[in-house]
């Protein structure tokens, strides 16, 4: 019982500042923010509409943000590649929204390479004129709706769900690593007393 409390006690703050380290520790200053969007949060649209965009306060070159649309099914709504415009706008088509709240997700990359997860709803509504394509999007080449590729997991995409599990397995190596140090400690203590 005496050895079960100790791995316990070591453990503990090993697993706890793994999962702090894999929630994130980053300032949010350290974030791109999300300054507008096309629906925006709390908005209505009309169903059928067929384009999204966010507009950041600045993204990283060469990195489009990641988006992901479900209806209000659960079920997922098909999403082109974001293609970005003057380096704020990320624009995106998407399978023709049906009625429902809708949630969108995106997933955008910092300058020191850090990735924040943010979500939000809207609602498209029968019945309202499909919101047209937004200005920043018009003269873009949108690529073709498609479903989530293979490389998701649990929504996180390939390089996230990698990270995930090795985090999980550090902690757990670590902890055990920490937990084992401490017992043969004790027990050479108890050694040395008993001797």
């Amino acid at each position: 019982m005496r050895r079960l409390r100790l791995l316990t006690t070591t453990a503990g703050p090993a697993a706890c500042a793994g999962a702090l380290l894999l929630l994130g520790g980053a300032p949010a200053h350290a974030h791109t923010a999300l300054e507008k969007a096309a629906p925006a949060p709390g908005a209505t649209v009309g169903a059928g509409t067929e384009v999204v965009a966010l507009t950041f306060g600045g993204l990283t070159p060469g990195i489009a943000p990641r988006i992901r649309v479900m209806g209000p099914d659960g079920e997922e709504i098909p999403v082109g590649q974001p293609v970005v415009t003057d380096r704020t706008t990320a624009c995106a088509a998407v399978s023709p929204l049906p009625a429902g709240v809708i949630t969108l997700t995106y997933t955008v990359t910092a300058g020191d390479g850090d990735a924040q997860t943010n979500a939000y709803q809207f609602e498209a509504a029968d019945g309202t004129e499909p919101a047209g394509t937004p200005a920043a999007c018009a003269q873009l080449s949108l690529p073709a709706p498609q479903a989530a590729g293979p490389d998701s997991a649990g929504g996180l995409g390939a390089t996230a769900a990698t990270a995930a599990v090795a985090g999980t397995a550090a902690v757990a190596v670590g902890g055990g690593f920490l937990a084992v140090r401490t017992l043969r400690r004790r027990r050479a203590r108890e050694g040395g007393a008993a001797g």
